[in-house]
């Protein structure tokens, strides 16, 4: 990895410990930083993800895009470091053990035909960093050649797929690319613009893999209706004339917490992102925190819509849930 980011023009540093200080500009700088680590054994440890998947393995966490929702910002402590894990053996070594364990495809008859899934994007944009990684590409192999019934799974919202393309993928991995209506994209900085994400879409699919749509996080922007029926419509001519692209589908409505929020407001101050809890539903999780998410009206009124949509630009598509 460290050869890679060499050999693009990065400064590699080596340090002496696993700790990096004295950052002058927190945010700044910290976005534009690649930590090459190991991951300890606590981060190793996969743990259960619904309702995406059984399990969620880790092969980075942090992401280099500047989305002013950005669901890591109440997630990951400290500076928005990106770390990268550099022991990819050792985290997959973890996964065998886990076969028909899970409980949300592995016991779940509606969705038993995907096996026992693996999630790989929770904490980061693997394809993102794939330029120096190469751990994509690792983890799709394994999975390919792993003779059992399994499934990575992974979200994107870059467009750099050529170097998966031709991997021996066996159908044992969905690329699913994270997708909004166009008044939203002022909003995720730094990634690549619809269109381009679009073209992506149409190339794994050409080349085999199992593919989703996640449209997150849906927003009741200005005209959200006809906007979110265009971005439907527009899925539909990326993917017309693709035999069997299994498509699934996960509809996420945008929610914060208080300390997202402050988080956000600080690295994003001039941000339009409406974020208001008098605006907003309270809602506890199941772990005793709290998030804010649309009025009860407002979500039925959403989630009415885009399905009608979803209904009618993808008929064959599988939507999966709502959230």
């Amino acid at each position: 990895m460290a050869e890679r980011a060499a050999a693009l023009g990065a400064e590699v540093v080596a340090l002496k410990s696993d700790r990096l200080t004295g950052l002058p500009d927190t945010y700044r700088d910290a976005k534009t930083t690649l930590a090459l680590v190991v991951s300890p054994p606590s981060k190793r440890r996969p743990q259960p993800i619904p309702p995406s998947a059984d399990w969620r393995f880790d092969l980075a966490a942090g992401c280099p895009a500047h989305c002013h929702y950005c669901y890591l910002a109440g997630s990951l402590a400290g500076p928005p470091i990106i770390r990268a894990y550099a022991n990819l053996p050792e985290i997959l070594a973890e996964l065998p053990p886990l076969l028909g364990e899970g409980r949300v495809t592995s016991r779940n008859e509606a969705r038993a035909g995907e096996g026992t899934t693996f999630e790989c994007s929770c904490y980061t944009d693997p394809l993102a960093l794939e330029h120096i990684t190469g751990s994509l590409a690792t983890v799709i192999r394994r999975f390919g050649e792993w003779d059992a019934p399994v499934q990575l799974r992974f979200t994107t919202k870059y467009d750099a797929v050529e170097p998966l393309l031709a991997l021996p993928h066996n159908r044992r991995t969905r690329i699913r690319f994270s997708l909004n209506a166009a008044g939203a994209e002022r909003f995720e900085g730094g990634a690549p613009r619809m269109p381009a994400r679009l073209a992506a879409l149409r190339r794994v699919a050409e080349a085999g893999y199992r593919i989703g749509l996640t449209i997150a996080p849906i927003l009741p922007i200005p005209g959200w209706q006809a906007q979110y029926d265009q971005l439907l419509a527009d899925c539909a001519v990326a993917l017309q004339g693709i035999p069997g692209p299994d498509l699934t589908v996960e509809l996420i409505t945008h929610r914060f917490t208080e300390s997202s929020r402050k988080i956000l407001r600080d690295w994003y101050p001039g941000s339009r992102l409406e974020m208001d809890d008098a605006a907003r539903s309270r809602k506890t999780t199941k772990f005793g925190g709290v998030k804010y998410v649309f009025q009860r009206e407002q979500m039925a009124d959403l989630r009415r819509s885009l399905e009608a949509s979803l209904a009618h630009r993808l008929p064959d598509a599988r939507r999966l849930y709502w959230t």
